[in-house]
This record gives C-alpha cells, sequence and structure tokens, in this order.
C-alpha cells in the first residue's frame, strides 16, 4: 500500500494531490476552510473540525448541526476512537412504538439525541490547537453570506426534496422560494450563522443544557416528540479502543459496535481465508464474486446481533477469531451466489473527511444525518436540521437492536482507519449507508493487495449488497462481467442502490513524510493541501 501502481485503468475526472497536509471532503468550500485553519498554525484535528462545522452548512442535504459523528484519529503516537452518536429519549419504551410494522422514517419518532456538536468540542479539548471559535468562522460566514450551491449536491436536494417538502420545517427552511437551489444558485442560511455562533461561544453547553437545548425540547413538545432537556443534558461521548483485522500485512481498523464497521472487518478476514483470493485480479468475476458473498455473510451476522454494546449479547471480538472465519469462510459456493443467515457463536445520502498535517496526525472523520437531510425537522430559527437515527433501530420483541429507552441504535457510518506494525497508513472513509462497510472493504483489496494507487482505487467500479443480499453493481464493470455474475446467481435489487456506490476520500502516508489524496468523483468534493 505504501508503494502504489501510478498507472490509472478507470475513467476519471480526478487526479491523486500530493501535499505534505491536507484535508479530503465532499464538498470543496469545507476543504478549503480545513486548509485555511492548518495554515494559520491548526493541526489536523483543528482542521477536521473546522471542515465539519462548514460542512453542517454548504452540504445540508448529507449532515447538519443535529447530526452523529465517530472518528478515528491518530495523535502523532498513538490511534483513539470516538463515538458521538446519541441516545434515544428515556421515553421511547417499546410501547411507544407498538402496532407499528417498522420504524418511523421522519419526524420526531425518528429523531435521538444528536452528537456531532460533542464531537467538536471533545476533539478540540482533547486534541485541538486553535480556540474553538476559530474553527466555526468559515462556516458562519458561508451561512450567512451564503454558497454557491455545486452540481451534485443540488440534484441530491432537489430529489430528497420531492418526499421532504411535506414537513414545514424543510419547506419553511431548505426551500425557502417554493423550491430547492438549483445548482450555482446562492443559499444562505442566517439562522444557522447565529446557532453556531452559539455553540461557539458556549463551546457547546447551550445545545446541550442551555437555550438551544430548550428550543429543541420545546420543539419536540409541540409536535408530539419525546425528547426532553434530560435527554440533551445527558448526552456524552464515547472514547473506544477501535476493532482491528489484519489483512495481508495492513490492519483495518473500525469502530466497535453499535456501528456496522464490524462487518468490513469480517468480510475481509474470510476471504482471507479463501485460498488464491489475494491472487485473483480486483475487478475479475471469481473474486466479485468472492466479496460479495463474503460480505452478504458479516452482514448475516452484524444484522442480527450488533445493537448498543450494553445490550449485546456476543462479544464482538469473536467474529474476528481465525477459527470462527474459517468456518464462515466453508460457506461459500465459488461458483453459485446464495443467501445467508447468522451462525451459532459460542458465548464469551452522510458526509466523510479526512484531515492531515505536517506533524504526522490523521484524522478520520464522520458525520450525518443518515437519510440526506434526515428526519424533516427542523428547529425554528436555529438552523438545527435533526437526524433521523431512530430508524435504525428493530422492533422485533428479543433482538438485542429493539426500540428502547435510552439506548443507541444500529450505526450505519463509520470512519475507517489503516496501520501496518502500529504506524499509521491511511485515513479514509467510504460515505453512503449499507455502503459504508462494503467500500472500505474493497478499498482495502484494491490498495492492500493490488497496489492501486488511492485515484485508481476510489475510481474502481464497486458493487454493494442490499439488506436483502441482492447485489448491485456499477455498470462500468462491463456487460460481460455483470453478465457473468448475475449467471451466478447475483441478483439485482428491485429498484436498484438506494443510496448510490458512495462518495471516498483517502489520504495515505507516503514513505517521505507527505500524503498521497484521492476524492470521489461521484462527489462535488476535492483534496485541498499544500
Amino acid at each position: 500500500m505504501q508503494t502504489p501502481d501510478w498507472t490509472f485503468p478507470y475513467p476519471s475526472t480526478r487526479m491523486p494531490v500530493f501535499c505534505r497536509r491536507g484535508v479530503a471532503t465532499s464538498q470543496p468550500l469545507a476543504a478549503q476552510a480545513g486548509l485555511a485553519v492548518l495554515r494559520e498554525g491548526g493541526n489536523a484535528i483543528d482542521a477536521a473540525i473546522a471542515s465539519a462545522i462548514t460542512l453542517t452548512v454548504v452540504e445540508p442535504n448529507m449532515n447538519g448541526i443535529g447530526s452523529d459523528a465517530f472518528a478515528i484519529l491518530w495523535d502523532g503516537e498513538n490511534l483513539h476512537g470516538l463515538n458521538a452518536s446519541g441516545h434515544s429519549p428515556a421515553g421511547w419504551t417499546p410501547d411507544r412504538f407498538a402496532g407499528k410494522s417498522a420504524m418511523p422514517v421522519r419526524g420526531w419518532d425518528a429523531v435521538t439525541v444528536p452528537g456531532c456538536v460533542s464531537a467538536w468540542v471533545a476533539l478540540s479539548e482533547r486534541f485541538g490547537r486553535l480556540p474553538f471559535a476559530r474553527l466555526f468562522e468559515d462556516a458562519i460566514h458561508f451561512a450567512t453570506e451564503g454558497f454557491m450551491v455545486p452540481p451534485i449536491e443540488a440534484a441530491n436536494w432537489a430529489k430528497q426534496a420531492e418526499e421532504l417538502q411535506v414537513h414545514p420545517d424543510f419547506k419553511r427552511d431548505f426551500m425557502p422560494e417554493g423550491r430547492t437551489p438549483r445548482a450555482g444558485e446562492y443559499f444562505k442560511f442566517p439562522a444557522q450563522a447565529r446557532t453556531l455562533r452559539e455553540i461557539a461561544e458556549t463551546k457547546g453547553e447551550s445545545f446541550y443544557r442551555g437555550a438551544l437545548a430548550k428550543k429543541m425540547a420545546s420543539h419536540a413538545l409541540a409536535g408530539g416528540g419525546a425528547l426532553t432537556e434530560a435527554d440533551l443534558a445527558a448526552h456524552q461521548v464515547d472514547w473506544v479502543k477501535p476493532l482491528e483485522i489484519d489483512f495481508h500485512g495492513h490492519t483495518l481498523h473500525e469502530i466497535p459496535p453499535s456501528g456496522q464497521g464490524i462487518s468490513a472487518l469480517i468480510a475481509l478476514g474470510i476471504l482471507k481465508e479463501i485460498p488464491g483470493f489475494a491472487l485473483l485480479p480486483p475487478d475479475s468475476v471469481q473474486s466479485v464474486h468472492y466479496q460479495v458473498e463474503a460480505m452478504k455473510l458479516a452482514f448475516a451476522e452484524v444484522h442480527a446481533r450488533v445493537a448498543d454494546p450494553a445490550y449485546m449479547k456476543d462479544d464482538p471480538h469473536l467474529w474476528l477469531t481465525p477459527d470462527y472465519l474459517a468456518s464462515r469462510a466453508k460457506w461459500i459456493d465459488p461458483n453459485k451466489a446464495q443467501k445467508f443467515g447468522p451462525s451459532e457463536i459460542a458465548k464469551g445520502g452522510t458526509v466523510y473527511l479526512t484531515a492531515t498535517d505536517d506533524e504526522g496526525r490523521m484524522v478520520s472523520f464522520i458525520q450525518s444525518n443518515y437519510m440526506g437531510f434526515g428526519s424533516g425537522i427542523v428547529v425554528p430559527e436555529t438552523g438545527i436540521s435533526l437526524q433521523n437515527r431512530g430508524c435504525g433501530f428493530s422492533l422485533i420483541e428479543g433482538h438485542p437492536n429493539q426500540v428502547g429507552a435510552s439506548k443507541r441504535p444500529y450505526h450505519t457510518i463509520l470512519p475507517g482507519f489503516v496501520t501496518k506494525e502500529g504506524k499509521p497508513v491511511m485515513s479514509f472513509g467510504v460515505m453512503g449507508a449499507i455502503m459504508q462497510p462494503q467500500g472500505h472493504a474493497q478499498m482495502m483489496i484494491r490498495m492492500g493487495l493490488h497496489q492501486q494507487n488511492p485515484q485508481a482505487a476510489v475510481d474502481g467500479p464497486r458493487w454493494q449488497v442490499d439488506a436483502d443480499q441482492n447485489t448491485d453493481l456499477e455498470p462500468h464493470f462491463g456487460a460481460e462481467t455483470i453478465s457473468a455474475l448475475r449467471a451466478m446467481g447475483h441478483t439485482p435489487p428491485p429498484s436498484g442502490s438506494a443510496f448510490g456506490f458512495g462518495g471516498a476520500q483517502l489520504m495515505l502516508k507516503m514513505q517521505n513524510g507527505g500524503y498521497c489524496a484521492a476524492s470521489d468523483s461521484r462527489k462535488d468534493g476535492l483534496v485541498a493541501g499544500d
């Protein structure tokens, strides 16, 4: 992975960026905000926070002040994991949802406590260098003065509005002229600027225990929601030890449950147990078949067992043991696609960014409103657009992820990080709901096994398994490859991929101490570095 192949085998509109420090995000203005912080003497953590805050303004169709967040970072000496996802309201007993066939997707009964503000504060307090308020300046500027909406974002915004315009909050704030902004048009949100300024001045206290918390709770009460000031005040982040697996000399690190990151580790662990897999070209029919089947096996476990760690019945480390992985690999038929259920185990629409600095720090950071704009709830006169993470709960009686009070739901967003022999190699992520762990696995295979450079790995065609274990394939795999995979039984989803094939951002550490970075052309973003 540290001596990549500098050929470019796939069509692309991007080239890799070489820099001694930089930021890669899905929105150019946010990347530039992070670079500005680096140039003022900030470190990678400061840059990541500034970019994340700016993204709530300039890419509202994917995240907001009411998002959740996770991070994995290398502080120059050690690796750290941060879980800043929120819990459900204390009023969310199973009885509240009795009689429903599924968790609500929009509205107050989809809103859990938002955690991204707490992530900004925690990261800044523990690792930041610049004053917290400085990290808000670009975001406040764009919210006040406006920013020009880029093309992919404009199309996504319009598509989401087809469903969300029935929510008065959404229509009021994100369709101010009765429609969504078109590519190249300005969008401004002064109320969001005021809220960001208050968060900056109070270091997040107002959001969880002050005036902003009161506004959120009051709006919830008026709308029949269960979120209270006490729920917000009870929120706290968790510093966690990432789970890991070795894959042909490199180690992939993921945030442990309640997130789905472990599914990438399981899939890679299974692939290690398949004889000859490492020798197969990454886009070949046989390689893709094995990759897809390993991911199906991983999801079968994760969807059945992952939940708030306090409610899980199994130790996730058991899913990463060689004996378990070898036993699961035997389930794969080399010639035929299958659908899998969980094994018996012995008891024992998101924004992603990465930032690096010239002192060796590397940050992998992700925050999300989940389904694009999230719940459709926007707290009046604040610009706080709230996520809909509550729909990640299950209504199945006895399931470890069954909806309950003050409980974290199953979470899809995950930052990725790669080390080799205990040293940092790459901070990266592939946003896009269920696509995320699948994207992580595909990046590891392309770069770790086949030495593709970061941009080539990002540009390569992707596959995606859906919740029903159907398989979608990007068209540039080629008609012959797709036809061969279909003949093996890989069934396409009935209506295609709900979230597309994701958007990746990568920062690879070079042997000379600099970085090679890549940004996905499936998004509007870029790498900003020097």
